[in-house]
């Protein structure tokens, strides 16, 4: 048995001393800033131009679009076949791509093509949904996502989880306060992490938890599991606890949270960052608080209690990110 491992199998009464271990020296500087800090340099003057290509599409909703399809990555490329910093697939591409800095080629791997193709895409598909009754911001985002189709079919957002959580994403990181402070401080993490660790052998309640503590949950799991009558907490309601002693109000659920937090890599996460687990920032479904160690605290799933968990207890660890707060408060 490794250390660490020997170190969380050992916790219950000490799980106090080993977070203090752990989280000693995070610090106190916040890292880190709102939404439009974080694009980088070289592609805020092509997003803020793009990003007035009709009435529908602002800079923040673009750059927070290309944040969930790629990470800002150039050269991304999808398992399904999605290319460039705006995922486009090859046939979209063919179709609604633009030679945008007029070198007499269309690359969909140059941002200076692909980000104001996004752009012109977006309104190309907002003209084709304006007439679907709701949000024209979200139906626009939901046919980028489903298609045109699909948004006209259903009315509105398609029922499709993926797509529900895509909207949801992108718009709460379009709507980022810029000016609202920046990333939370080490305080503030280990805050987090020491009211979520005061919490472990609570039972998991899918739906359960809440500001103010563990709650009764509702119905129901994927697998049919109820939290009806249990009294607890889901991911995302341990998360948006902890968080809450800390002064920072966190969005419900994990795909919501991704989106309300600050992208970090691995080798900079700090203690209180959030872990996040699935196959893309929409599919999102799992959140943990990291710890250090190569460890974080989560509420697995339902039959389980909250508790110090390895990383690799789930195999599609998606990444880090530390949350960000307009009405962040020091503790």
């Amino acid at each position: 048995m490794k250390a660490s491992t020997a170190a969380v199998a050992t916790l219950g009464a000490t799980a106090a001393v080993f977070v203090a271990a752990l989280v000693q020296g995070a610090g106190d500087n916040p890292i880190g800033a709102a939404l439009s800090l974080a694009v980088p340099a070289e592609y805020q003057d092509l997003i803020e131009k793009a990003g007035n290509t009709c009435p529908e599409v602002s800079p923040n909703l673009l750059a927070a679009l290309l944040t969930q399809e790629s990470g800002f990555n150039p050269k991304a490329t999808s398992p399904v076949g999605a290319q460039g910093i705006a995922q486009f697939m090859p046939s979209t591409w063919e179709k609604h791509g633009i030679d945008g800095n007029d070198d007499g080629e269309r690359d969909v791997f140059d941002p200076k093509d692909a980000i104001p193709s996004s752009a012109k895409y977006l309104c190309t598909i907002a003209e084709d949904v304006k007439v679907v009754p709701g949000d024209k911001q979200a139906n626009m985002l939901a046919a980028y996502n489903a298609g045109s189709g699909a948004v006209k079919k259903y009315g509105g957002i398609p029922p499709y989880k993926e797509t529900e959580n895509y909207v949801r994403s992108i718009t709460a990181l379009s709507r980022k306060n810029p000016g609202g402070g920046g990333t939370v401080s080490g305080n503030q993490g280990v805050t987090a992490v020491n009211a979520a660790a005061e919490m472990t052998g609570t039972p998991y309640s899918w739906g359960g938890g809440d500001a103010n503590g563990p709650s009764t949950g509702t119905c129901c799991s994927p697998k049919g599991r109820s939290g009806r009558s249990i009294t607890g907490f889901d991911c995302s309601g341990l998360t948006l606890y902890a968080y809450a002693k800390a002064g920072v109000s966190l969005p419900r659920t994990a795909a919501q949270q991704y989106a309300a937090s600050e992208p970090v890599k691995r080798d900079q996460a700090k203690p209180g960052d959030l872990v996040f687990y699935g196959s893309s920032a929409s599919g999102i479904h799992h959140v943990g608080i990291y710890v250090g160690g190569g460890h974080m605290i989560d509420a697995p799933r339902p039959g389980t209690e909250v508790r110090f968990s390895p990383l690799d207890s789930m195999s599609d660890l998606y990444g880090f990110a530390r949350p960000v707060s307009s009405n962040n408060k020091e503790i």
